[in-house]
């Protein structure tokens, strides 16, 4: 053999110890885990209680049991000072704002009716008549999430998983179901009520209503709440509420007084049937009920790829609107969410299992104290009236314009002027604005009032308050001309009964708890907002953040 063949054979011989060393102490390597968690929450339930002040969190926590708000609160994440950071403050865009991210002058959402410049036409912010209904004969089905702007955590997780990751929402309100589900959820269920108390749909998720959900509404589960409302605890023990029999209550049609219990099945048809449920805390159990249903039968959370689960709470708002925060009907509608929350996380601890999914529950908006009540405490508060307002406000159009037509609508608190009008009369825009603001600014009951113009030009920061919160609901393209704001403890709203829409601080302080898979324990008094919640279940997952994003992770909550 060759020498130089030789020396090159002996030094392959030498060579092959050290590369099975270097084999073996590469095995020993640490694995380099992706950026987000290594394990993801197989589900994900996002829960919004429809109307839930903060306070009514600590305000009943004594009353609670151990495994629902309490369970959420002592072992998972806690934001004390969990605000909006925008008005209007109501259902519509507080569910779009939850999972979008942002606030309505981005998302779009700016009420739960609005009016539309384009179409010159009051508009229900998912109404659709392109698709059709499942589930019943009626039009309640007509729907579809088309006039939200932008993509929510739930697209982004279906994108992220290549639509493999499922989601499903519930609600009793047709926005409270379609807004959180995003464009591309597999399905989004709501209540009809009425007369046949069925769960329903819309041609824009599935041409027909799978066989489960049509099993649910044959299978008498909703007929059986009609029956009496009776407290779940004994009356005498409800101390963190007023008295039952009170003027500031509303009542049922038909109903003598405000006390319990509330005798349902009397009350049935002048209440409009299963629509009456939804003004009880029956409502709510409801909910859980068919949620239950769902995760079982649409396999939610049993493998690997992040599924969405979004509920909404809807009767808390039914409840509060009709009897006022300082009622016992919303302290026992409270408890005996309590306790479907513990059946909820029950049903998860056993169907996906402990540490394997992740909760948020948080609010679309708070309430404030029926202003009849806050009056009789010495509390300054009171009504506005809105038929004075017009009176005085088409007055002032006539004598400064010498027409009304100057102004196309007032809705949600704002101006809307016809642009045409305002041309034709060689007028410059801002200056009518400004005029109009002024006018408005005098009227009884007004704090504050900003134009356009000024919304259009200033950018107002957190730290500016009231001027900030209006700004953050205002969209360049469907907003109005002119944004009033009435005086704390002021409503338009008749004198029983709880209402909410305003940027003060009763209608933005809700909660915010994070629970689960992926959750450091512990609690933060720092302010937190709503268009934060979505970005931090973005970091959590990995994916990327919804496409209209302004909020900020809290980095608190993510282990």
């Amino acid at each position: 053999m060759h020498r130089s063949v030789i020396v090159i054979f002996l030094s392959m011989l030498l060579l092959v110890p050290l590369w099975s060393n270097a084999q073996r102490r590469g095995k020993k390597k640490e694995e380099i885990l992706p950026p987000e968690s290594s394990n993801p929450p197989r589900l994900v339930v996002g829960i919004v209680v429809d109307q839930m002040r903060y306070d009514y969190l600590t305000r009943f926590w004594e009353d609670y049991g151990d495994g629902g708000f309490k369970r959420l609160v002592k072992e998972g994440f806690h934001c004390k000072n969990h605000h909006f950071n925008y008005a209007p403050t109501s259902t519509g865009p507080g569910h779009a704002s939850v999972y979008t991210g942002t606030s309505p002058a981005v998302h779009g959402i700016i009420g739960n009716d609005w009016y539309d410049k384009a179409t010159d036409a009051e508009v229900y912010v998912v109404d659709d008549e392109k698709y059709n209904s499942l589930g019943t004969t009626s039009d309640a089905g007509k729907m579809s999430p088309h006039r939200m702007l932008t993509t929510t955590i739930t697209d982004q997780n279906r994108l992220h998983t290549q639509m493999r990751g499922k989601t499903i929402a519930v609600a009793l309100k047709d926005r409270g179901a379609i807004l959180p589900g995003g464009h591309t959820a597999n399905a989004a269920y709501w209540f009809e009520g009425g007369a046949t108390g069925n769960w329903i749909t819309s041609t824009y998720y599935m041409e027909a209503l799978p066989q489960w959900v049509r099993d649910f509404n044959a299978s008498g589960a909703v007929e059986a709440y009609k029956k009496p409302w009776e407290t779940v605890k004994p009356i005498t023990e409800y101390q963190e509420s007023g008295p039952d029999a009170n003027t500031y209550e509303g009542k049922f049609a038909g109903e003598a007084n405000t006390t319990f219990p509330h005798d349902l099945p009397t009350l049935w048809e002048a209440n409009g049937q299963f629509n009456m449920l939804r003004s009880t805390a029956y409502g709510n159990t409801m909910t859980t009920d068919f949620t239950l249903a769902a995760l079982e039968n649409e396999a939610l959370g049993v493998d690997a790829i992040t599924d969405f689960l979004t509920i909404s709470y809807s009767s808390t708002d039914y409840v509060g609107h009709m009897f006022g925060v300082n009622a016992v009907e919303v302290q026992d509608t409270y408890l005996r969410l309590d306790q479907d929350l513990e059946r909820l996380l029950t049903a998860l601890d056993t169907r996906v299992g402990a540490g394997q999914y992740t909760v948020f529950l948080t609010s679309d908006h708070g309430a404030i104290h029926v202003p009849s009540f806050l009056k009789a405490q010495k509390i300054p508060a009171g009504y506005l009236d809105f038929e004075k307002l017009r009176e005085d406000f088409t007055a002032f159009l006539k004598y400064q314009y010498g027409t009304t037509d100057i102004v196309k609508t007032i809705s949600n608190y704002q101006v809307f002027l016809d642009r045409k009008v305002i041309d034709n009369l060689d007028m410059d825009l801002d200056d009518v604005q400004e005029e109009i603001a002024m006018e408005i600014l005098g009227y009884e009951g007004m704090d504050k009032v900003f134009t356009g113009f000024q919304l259009w030009q200033n950018n107002y920061t957190r730290s500016s308050g009231i001027p900030y919160i209006i700004q953050q609901g205002w969209h360049q393209k469907r907003s109005g001309d002119v944004v009033f704001v009435q005086k704390p403890g002021f409503i338009a709203y008749p004198d029983t009964g709880s209402t909410h829409g305003s940027p003060m601080v009763y209608d933005t302080h809700v909660p915010l708890i994070f629970y689960g898979n992926g959750i450091q324990q512990g609690e933060t008094a720092s302010r937190t907002e709503i268009p934060d919640i979505a970005p931090t279940l973005a970091v959590l997952l990995g994916t990327a953040f919804p496409n209209g994003t302004t909020g900020t992770p809290i980095e608190a909550v993510l282990k």
